[in-house]
C-alpha cells in the first residue's frame, strides 16, 4: 500500500532525479558546456573565470526547459544574450547529455519503480512530466515506458506552446491526460523549479525528492512533504 493523502487518484512524476538517475548526467553536461563557454569568454574579455557550480545548477537550470535554463543562468551572471547564443549553448548541452547517456547508460531508482508498480496495482493513474526532449528515448532505454499512461515532455510542451517549469502548465497537461483534476493529483519532483510548478498548479500533494541535500529549499519552494527516497511512501 502507498502512503498517499485521501482523494489522490493520479501520480505525476518528473523523470530525471525522481525515476531515473539521469539528473547527474544532465548536471555534468551543463557544467561541461557552461565552463567551456565561461572560460572562452573570460579569455576574450579579460574578466576572471567563474565556474558553473552545483548551486548554479539547482537554482537556474534544474527542471527547466533547456533554453530557459540557458537564459536564466546567463541573466544571473549578467551576460548579454541573443537567440543565436542561447540556441548554440542549448544545442551543445543536449549533444553532451546524449553522449553521456550513450557512454554511461541510464540507471533507475529501484524504489521509484517499486512505487510506480504498486500504484499501477492499486489502479492509480500515472504520467511522466519532464522538460527533457529525450524523455521517451530514456524511458525506452530502461524498459519502463509501459508503466506510464501519458508522457508530457519537452517535445509536447513545444508543440502545444506550454511554458516550462516553474510554470505549472506541463503538470496540468499531465493531469488532463489522466482525466484528473489538479487536486486529485500528486506531483513528485526533485527540482526546485518543479516543486514551484506543483505548488503553483494547486495540486493535491507535492512531494519533494531530496537527492542533493536540498531538503529545506524543497520545502521552502512549496513541497508538502520532502523524502530522501520514494521507499518512504510504501507501506511494508
Amino acid at each position: 500500500m502507498l502512503k498517499l493523502p485521501e482523494g489522490i487518484t493520479a501520480l505525476l512524476f518528473d523523470l530525471d532525479g525522481v525515476v531515473t538517475q539521469t539528473a547527474k548526467l544532465h548536471s555534468a553536461a551543463w557544467k561541461e558546456m557552461f565552463d567551456a563557454f565561461l572560460r572562452e569568454r573570460a579569455e576574450q574579455t579579460g574578466e576572471p573565470f567563474e565556474e558553473f557550480t552545483p548551486s548554479d545548477y539547482d537554482r537556474y537550470v534544474d527542471g527547466r526547459p533547456r533554453l530557459d535554463g540557458v537564459r536564466t543562468f546567463l541573466a544571473a551572471r549578467g551576460i548579454e544574450q541573443d537567440d543565436e547564443l542561447v540556441s548554440r549553448l542549448g544545442d551543445r548541452k543536449n549533444e553532451l547529455v546524449l553522449k553521456l547517456i550513450r557512454e554511461r547508460g541510464v540507471d533507475v531508482y529501484d524504489s521509484s519503480i517499486d512505487l510506480i508498480k504498486e500504484a499501477q496495482r492499486e489502479g492509480l493513474r500515472r504520467a511522466v512530466v519532464s522538460s527533457s526532449a529525450n524523455t521517451r528515448e530514456v524511458l525506452k532505454s530502461v524498459g519502463i515506458e509501459e508503466l506510464f499512461e501519458a508522457v508530457v515532455d519537452g517535445l509536447v510542451a513545444r508543440s502545444e506552446g506550454l511554458p516550462g517549469k516553474p510554470a505549472p502548465d506541463t503538470f496540468l497537461a499531465g493531469a488532463r491526460a489522466l482525466g484528473a483534476e489538479p487536486t486529485q493529483a500528486a506531483v513528485f519532483e526533485d527540482a526546485l523549479a518543479g516543486v514551484e510548478a506543483g505548488r503553483a498548479g494547486g495540486f493535491g500533494w507535492v512531494v519533494g525528492v531530496n537527492r542533493t541535500g536540498q531538503r529545506e529549499a524543497l520545502a521552502e519552494h512549496g513541497a508538502d512533504i520532502v523524502v530522501d527516497d520514494l521507499s518512504e511512501l510504501i507501506e511494508r
